[in-house]
């Protein structure tokens, strides 16, 4: 096989397309090194900006001409090998006849929205850049949802169309006769299915002319449906300035493997051991939300600090605010705080979709709040607590739960944990552990290796963080993306349902 340009990036992060060092100063990839944040302007935003027209139909204009190298605009290869490989030229061609088939064929207008739940396939990139064509607003979900996740964000979102695979069209039609506004499926598989249409015969035989809107920047592009950790996903709603952030982050090419980053839930020290051990790479953290998209990360050729989730990456301004909005001191505790005024930010969230009490409520002083603990040091490096729901305050200390996660990993008992607090008659609140133990533990005494895993807490960190309780469990709760419920667990000590 060739050698493929491989792109290791989280959800969220915008790689930039071969040749984007044309693009003005002020939108051209920078790294932050400093303890300083960048500010952003207004004047540093584009009135109008569409992601198909003003970069995707750009580089097919200068392919054309001949003035750029002939790097395929898209590359794919699955695990059995299968490979394809579009230039810019032919990017444009398909999108546009996407952008007819939801158009024409399907009867789809601006501000539409369109559940898009594929795994990376190539069908993926052209539905999306096929809705930024046409003003429809898509909504990217993950391939690992059930039947009830589904019906929540077709209801939530009043889709007119859907866009999936072989595997969650009975998941689809289960649900779809409670669905009114749900008119039209399209199945991107080798197979035709009753009810559906086949995305893939109807895009080769579109027309491939198609006039782009002109969108402004702040025109609604996407929306991202929240984890779910704290609640019901939250309907997190993009502008199209989400899509001009690819300029922003450090421009990340790899000819091999070389550069990968992690986020999601906070690093333990053993995993990023583990990783270098077996790959001779270091691990970058990166921390964001549904709402933000990347805001922090370790960038190449930054300090790792193990632990950290890095700088704040332009154009975001990110402080440490009290429940005030008020800037806290380096090592002080607080909220992450996103500034958003005088001017809000490209590339963070317009709103929460028919949530505007919720929306209120994120809004403190002149800053979003992100609703996570953090710390910043002297260098600027900010270091990940936990939710604001998820701190413990047990006697006066304030303790948050990947600290004692972290250390708990540590122990070869342990194959997953999950901190919350639990209520207590004389200290409020203390510490509790769910515990899923290694194979080869389980028939350990428990009330022995409970004493264990506590005095081994104490030798790892500081002692009043050790958990006073301990439960061993099966299984730990998730959201569909893998991220841990401890408000499910948190609700469940507190007798709440």
């Amino acid at each position: 096989m060739q050698r493929l340009l491989k792109f290791r990036v989280l959800r969220g992060i915008h790689v930039s397309c071969p040749g984007f060092h044309h693009a003005p100063q002020h939108l051209r990839c920078q790294s932050l090194s400093g303890a300083g944040t960048l500010r952003w302007n207004e004047h540093d935003r584009p009135e109008e900006f569409n992601f198909a027209s003003d970069v995707l139909d750009h580089w097919t204009q200068m392919e054309k001409e001949g003035k750029r190298s002939p790097n395929p605009a898209l590359w794919w290869v699955n695990d059995q090998g299968d490979e394809v490989k579009w230039s810019f030229s032919e990017m444009t061609d398909l999108t546009c006849r996407t952008a007819n088939v939801f158009t024409q064929t399907c009867g789809l207008q601006m501000g539409d929205r369109l559940a898009l739940i594929l795994p990376r396939v190539p069908e993926w990139w052209l539905v999306s850049v096929g809705c930024i064509r046409t003003g429809i607003i898509f909504m990217p979900g993950t391939t690992q949802m059930k039947a009830k996740d589904i019906l929540y964000r077709l209801q939530m979102s009043g889709a007119k169309a859907i866009v999936t695979t072989d595997t969650l069209a009975p998941e689809v039609e289960s649900v779809s006769s409670e669905c009114p506004s749900l008119k039209t499926k399209l199945l991107v598989s080798d197979h035709s299915r009753e009810g559906w249409l086949d995305f893939r015969s109807l895009v080769k035989s579109a027309s491939p002319d198609h006039v782009c809107i002109k969108s402004k920047t702040l025109d609604p592009m996407v929306i991202f449906f929240t984890s779910g950790t704290t609640g019901f996903p939250k309907m997190a709603k993009h502008n199209h300035g989400f899509a001009l952030r690819s300029y922003f982050p450090a421009c990340l090419r790899f000819p091999t493997l070389e550069h990968c980053c992690t986020g999601g839930e906070a690093l333990l020290p053993e995993e990023q051991e583990q990783w270098k051990r077996q790959t001779g790479v270091l691990l970058y953290q990166a921390y964001g939300q549904s709402e933000t998209g990347i805001t922090c990360g370790t960038l190449r050729g930054m300090k790792i600090k193990p632990g950290s989730m890095g700088k704040a990456i332009p154009p975001f301004d990110i402080q440490i605010i009290d429940d005030k909005g008020n800037i806290q001191p380096p090592n002080t505790e607080g909220n992450i705080g996103i500034r958003i005024k005088p001017t809000r930010p490209i590339g963070l969230f317009m709103y929460y979709e028919n949530n505007p009490e919720r929306t209120a409520e994120v809004e403190c002083g002149d800053f979003y709040n992100t609703g996570d603990r953090a710390t910043i040091d002297e260098e600027g490096y900010f270091w990940f607590l936990g939710r604001s729901d998820d701190v413990i305050n047990a006697s006066g200390y304030r303790i948050g739960p990947a600290e004692v996660e972290n250390a708990l990993a540590e122990h070869p008992a342990v194959a997953e944990s999950a901190v919350v607090s639990s209520p207590d008659p004389v200290r409020g609140e203390v510490v509790k552990a769910f515990i899923v133990l290694n194979p080869g533990f389980s028939g350990r005494d428990p009330d022995e290796l409970t004493k264990e895993l506590q005095q081994h807490v104490k030798s790892v960190t500081a002692p009043y963080k050790y958990p006073r309780k301990v439960e061993f469990v099966s299984e730990l709760p998730k959201t569909i993306t893998g991220k841990i419920k401890r408000s499910e667990l948190r609700k469940k000590e507190f007798g709440q349902k």
